[in-house]
């Protein structure tokens, strides 16, 4: 069994986020500036918008949050993101979500300019994506195509079975892995909360990627010997006998990486890429890449 190391791979990509960054200040342009909104005090959100900001900024990219207090209205939100899609300081910036349950996840994220959409939520990338034009990806999609492509893991040819449908990871997962690329080639299968008999599925993945946000619901039985485990979960459990607490995934790490070829771990897997995804996004949007 290989781990495979996101915080690893991570580093590698981020530096060479901050090359590119240091060639643009150097040829007189601006350093990419990233924003983030970010409503309420939800502590998951709050550690993964300080992290995004964190790595942004030791990439040379411009960071930017603003918070609002959880009982900010639909109407009061909608004014942030305007103001953000009028800034020509910002070239990027994303709606940390899940936000309120008063507030509409997809209205907001319509109403983000598409050219500053570097989350690749809106209708327009996500329909881009699927008619194979140029898009920001969803971050942890692109993320988790750049782990296989750099540890050389042969996709072509090979079945992939994508647990979870979200419009975040389960569908774009599907469309990306199923393209004409490389990574890509491969026969997808995708399961979800209405799928009959789960195992026979995932057993038959050579590349199987968890997102359906159940802890530890993977387990060795499950899982083909020899496949590859890309696990997208992540959840906080307490740990009696350290007298505290731990971050685990949707795979039953210490049975299932038994069993496996490759396998990431959690934390430090899929969630370090995710940020690299969103700052590829970033320094695209500032490249006018996308749209011009």
């Amino acid at each position: 069994m290989q781990l495979i190391d996101g915080k690893l791979v991570s580093k590698h990509k981020k530096d060479e986020i901050a090359k590119a960054v240091a060639e643009m200040i150097d040829n007189g342009r601006r350093a990419p500036h990233l924003a983030a909104i970010l409503v309420g005090d939800d502590p998951a959100s709050m550690t993964y918008v300080n992290n995004k900001e964190k790595s942004a900024k030791s990439a040379g990219i411009t960071s930017s949050i603003y918070r609002l207090p959880a009982d900010t209205t639909e109407e009061k939100l909608l004014e942030t993101v305007d103001f953000l899609n009028n800034d020509n300081d910002v070239d990027g910036f994303i709606v940390q979500l899940p936000l309120p349950r008063h507030i509409s996840d997809s209205k907001v994220i319509e109403r983000i300019n598409p050219a500053k959409d570097v989350d690749g939520f809106h209708p327009q990338n996500m329909g881009r994506m699927v008619q194979y034009l140029p898009s920001y990806l969803p971050a942890t999609p692109y993320g988790i195509v750049q782990l296989l492509d750099y540890y050389n893991i042969e996709t072509e040819g090979k079945h992939c079975v994508v647990l979870g449908r979200s419009q975040i990871v389960g569908t774009p997962m599907t469309l990306l892995l199923s393209r004409k690329s490389r990574p890509g080639n491969c026969t997808v299968t995708i399961c979800h909360s209405f799928t009959k008999d789960l195992p026979y599925h995932t057993l038959q993945a050579d590349i199987l990627i968890a997102a359906i946000g159940r802890p530890a619901f993977i387990k060795a039985d499950m899982v083909k010997e020899g496949a590859v485990v890309i696990d997208v979960g992540i959840h906080r459990v307490d740990d009696t006998e350290k007298g505290g607490s731990r971050l685990i995934g949707d795979v039953d790490f210490e049975e299932v990486s038994k069993k496996v070829s490759y396998i990431t771990p959690v934390p430090g897997g899929v969630g370090p890429m995710t940020i690299v995804g969103l700052l590829q996004n970033t320094l695209r949007a500032a490249k006018k890449e996308i749209y011009p």
